[in-house]
């Protein structure tokens, strides 16, 4: 019950069962699931689709598709994925959000948000992720988005060939080309907007904040070994010294 409250109802057996394995209890997974059942804990949200599209055609440059769904890598920040999407708000607003996240461990690097979806707004999240490129990369990066007006315009191509990293897109309307950054927006809005009433923006942006630094911290992942992103890469780096 405590590992499920503390998770905000956001795990289901499987990652209750891993939580408590990286604390030490021993128990078998089907337990774990006949548990919950009985205490009637459930991972369950209501679906409220809201749903972007940048896409504006052919305005500036389009780039080859260098990932061509590779989405995963042994390198930290050899690979990275960045998408918008969008969030209703009280009194008729939306919030845009822009991420950028590492295919090693599946880590949120850089993001902003906005009322708009400027070009302003996503060139802070790159400007977030930049340092962190140029501090650990130890291979060149290649940063992947969908067709979307923001990543053919030229302030984001500049920035990109002057911090020598390789740009990559999607092929149009081609969503499983970009998955794994559909597949984060599908997971946040699930655990905490779906099913939850509408609040305004500045409400909503505290929420995503503490969001994405939970996603980052502390949930858990089956695929890094029952770590989250931040321990993986902290794990990986002290194993590799």
């Amino acid at each position: 019950m405590e590992t499920f409250e503390k998770h905000e109802g956001r795990y289901g057996y499987r990652r209750i069962h891993a939580d408590l394995k990286a604390q030490g209890h021993k128990i078998n997974h089907k337990k774990v699931q006949r548990i919950m059942k009985e205490l009637n804990l459930k991972c369950v949200k209501f679906i409220r689709k809201s749903r972007y599209k940048s896409y504006k055609g052919t305005v500036g440059k389009i780039a080859k598709n260098r990932l061509n769904r590779r989405f995963n890598t042994p390198h930290a920040l050899q690979k990275l994925v960045t998408d918008v999407t969008e969030f209703k708000c009280t009194n008729h607003e939306k919030l845009y959000l822009s991420p950028i996240m590492d295919l090693y461990n599946s880590e949120i690097i850089g993001f902003s948000m906005s009322k708009r979806p400027t070009l302003e707004f996503v060139m802070d999240s790159l400007k977030q992720a930049l340092p962190n490129i140029h501090k650990r990369a130890q291979y060149r990066t290649t940063i992947h988005s969908d067709q979307g007006w923001h990543y053919q315009h030229h302030s984001w191509v500049k920035t990109l060939k002057q911090n020598k990293i390789f740009q990559s897109m999607s092929r149009k309307a081609t969503c499983a080309d970009n998955a794994a950054m559909e597949n984060f927006f599908g997971l946040l809005k699930q655990e905490m907007y779906y099913g939850e009433e509408l609040v305004p923006y500045e409400a909503l942006k505290e929420k995503i904040e503490k969001y994405i630094d939970y996603y980052n911290n502390d949930r858990i992942k089956q695929k890094l070994a029952g770590m989250s992103p931040v321990k993986y890469r902290t794990h990986a780096s002290h194993l590799a010294a």
